[in-house]
């Protein structure tokens, strides 16, 4: 199949991403250990069930062996009782059952434990997530995210359900057939077990590179999870500029990376199994080679010990085997485990303080005291800004893109620290308050307003989930929405998929003004709120504009300058600085930078 896509796209390696080198790091078990925790909650419930029926399984492949080698070989056989070799083999067949009964009771309970881990795992490493700065997800996009949160936690599931038991079961055999073989026949025992340093040389020169490999697996997944994301959210932009086939040999690139790096990656793990059994192979010559030779020339080792070994041969292998595939298993977890404590050991940059004040109730008097503010070191937004907002002013940010406008929205929503200088709400320093309580005193109408899947209720009601329908239906009704909704199949309880693809920019919008003037807050920001709407709706929703902001501290980001003319204050931006300030008449008495962005949109005006 690669080799078919590689035919039909010639210029494939245009379309690659740039290879990343995985880095080597030695075996972290402080990592093995953290991801232990994990399990700790269940320590006292599903763990000692499980490992109780585990102890009971493997005691009982132990103990048959040797009756059947020792026992039933050595002596009944010789005697030719009937009697007694029913006996054992009743006896066998009851300890089989409770063997069996083990086993049920052991697999139950490592996938309850396993799933609870994942699930404590997932659910930590998305509030965590959820928690993080802004900055954190300017640098990431949300394919690569979600490859954390879903595959890499998905590869820890193995290890969970099986492999922590596993690898006590098999230690336990392993260790346990070594002692018996030893004490059924030193020589033989020690014969067969020669091959065990060459064995363990090889398989440690093997697992770096599979370290390595199973690293290369995520980085690759992580790239063509972040090309889905893009790819499906951008599919309007690929089918407008026709670039379906450029984007789909793109996709061919990336997947058949992720494709060879699987290949790879498993064709290494492969080679140790197959290492195993030809182990396996020379361990049995030798047991048949030098152990009819002790049967013959040494008293000491009979045929039942014979009978014994070849139980123990093939079952001494088996976890050894089994501990093979258990340490690719750790690889493969150790390489996932990296990438998600790599995202739990991030910390806000935004950071609250362990005596942060609660804002219970605010006035909206918010002051800029000489702030300098940067997305980067190379690039200054804000330049010691100092401005001031009144309780219930409606301020308006202008100026041309990347004035500010939206920094200092950031900075009084604490989407961001000030790189000096200070943001204050009623005289308190944002840095001393509680985000929370900071957060649900103020609501942001964005350009791009996101709807989430749901029904048109559940998002109005989104930024109160305790609101009634009543409530609901009331702040539809003040911003014109309900007109709308009613006209729907379902009205409020119309399902809107991902995004709201079903609603106009406009219809979305006006979800929006609901949604905040629930939410009832002393803060308001509209960030180009009104750009998505026509002028007729525009005209519509003033009057619910002026209901949304009555009262309130409003912050109006805005290019359309007809939406401003009544704020109390206009702040005009560029590059950073304040060039000027006041309502409308004095800067348009003023004649400054102002006054030249109202003349020039109006003529842009006269000439349509």
């Amino acid at each position: 199949m690669a080799e078919t896509l590689k035919a039909k796209s010639p210029h494939l390696k245009r379309f690659r991403y740039t290879q990343d080198i995985p880095v080597d790091k030695p075996f972290n078990w402080q990592q093995l250990v953290r991801l232990l925790k994990y399990v700790k909650p269940y320590a006292k419930t599903a763990l000692p069930i499980a490992i109780i029926a585990m102890l009971v399984s493997t005691a009982v492949r132990l103990i048959v062996p040797v009756i059947i080698g020792n026992y039933v070989v050595d002596q009944v056989l010789p005697t030719g009782d009937t009697n007694l070799l029913l006996s054992f083999a009743v006896g066998i067949l009851a300890l089989y059952l409770l063997s069996y009964v083990g086993n049920a009771v052991r697999i139950k309970y490592v996938n309850i434990l396993g799933q609870n881990v994942i699930y404590d795992l997932r659910h930590h490493l998305f509030s965590h997530v959820q928690r993080l700065s802004n900055r954190f997800f300017d640098n990431r996009s949300a394919g690569s995210i979600i490859v954390r949160i879903m595959n890499d936690i998905n590869s820890l599931q193995e290890l969970f359900t099986n492999g922590i038991i596993n690898l006590l079961m098999d230690s336990i055999m392993l260790i346990s057939i070594v002692i018996i073989l030893l004490v059924v026949s030193p020589k033989l025992a020690l014969a067969i077990m020669v091959v065990i340093p060459i064995m363990f040389y090889i398989s440690t020169k093997l697992r770096k590179n599979i370290r390595r490999s199973w690293q290369q697996v995520r980085i690759q997944q992580s790239r063509v999870n972040s090309h889905l994301n893009e790819s499906i959210q951008g599919v309007r932009i690929t089918q407008s500029f026709s670039q379906e086939d450029n984007n789909t040999e793109y996709f061919h690139g990336v997947n058949d990376d992720t494709f060879q790096s699987w290949r790879i990656a498993t064709k290494k793990s492969a080679m140790f199994r197959p290492f195993v059994e030809m182990s396996n192979a020379i361990g049995s010559v030798i047991l048949i080679a030098y152990g009819s030779y002790l049967i013959i020339y040494d008293p000491q080792v009979t045929l039942g010990n014979f009978v014994t070994f070849t139980f123990f041969i093939g079952m001494f292998w088996e976890p050894i085997s089994r501990l093979g595939q258990m340490y690719n298993q750790l690889l493969m977890a150790m390489s996932a485990s990296e990438r998600i404590f790599e995202f739990l050991d991030e910390k806000p940059n935004v950071k609250e303080k362990d005596d942060a004040i609660e804002m219970d109730d605010i006035q909206g008097h918010i002051e800029f005291d000489k702030v300098q503010f940067s997305y980067d070191e190379d690039r200054i937004a804000l330049h010691e800004i100092s401005l001031e907002m009144k309780p219930g002013e409606t301020v308006a940010l202008v100026g041309h893109t990347g004035s500010g406008k939206s920094t200092i929205a950031n900075l009084i929503n604490r989407f961001y620290d000030p790189t000096q200088g200070s943001v204050k709400i009623d005289g308190t320093d944002l840095r001393d308050v509680k985000l929370d309580g900071l957060r649900q005193n103020i609501s942001v109408v964005l350009q791009d307003t996101f709807i989430f899947s749901g029904t048109i209720m559940e998002n109005i009601r989104f930024g109160r989930p305790d609101a009634s329908d009543e409530e609901v239906i009331d702040a539809a009704k003040v911003v014109g929405a309900d007109d709308f909704i009613q006209r729907l199949a379902d009205g409020y309880e119309t399902e809107v998929e991902e995004r709201g693809n079903i609603l106009s920019a406009g219809e979305r919008q006006l979800l929006s003004f609901a949604r905040a003037l629930l939410a009832d807050p002393k803060i308001i920001i509209l960030d180009e709120a009104t750009a998505s709407i026509d002028t007729e709706t525009e005209v519509k929703i003033q009057d619910a504009l002026k209901r949304l902001l009555k009262g309130r501290t409003s912050i109006i980001i805005a290019h359309r300058l007809s939406t401003i003319r009544d704020s109390d204050n206009i702040i005009v931006l560029e590059n950073g600085r304040i060039l000027e300030q006041g309502n409308h008449n004095e800067l348009m008495n003023h004649q400054g930078e102002y006054y030249g962005l109202v003349k020039s949109q109006f003529q842009m005006l006269d000439q349509l």
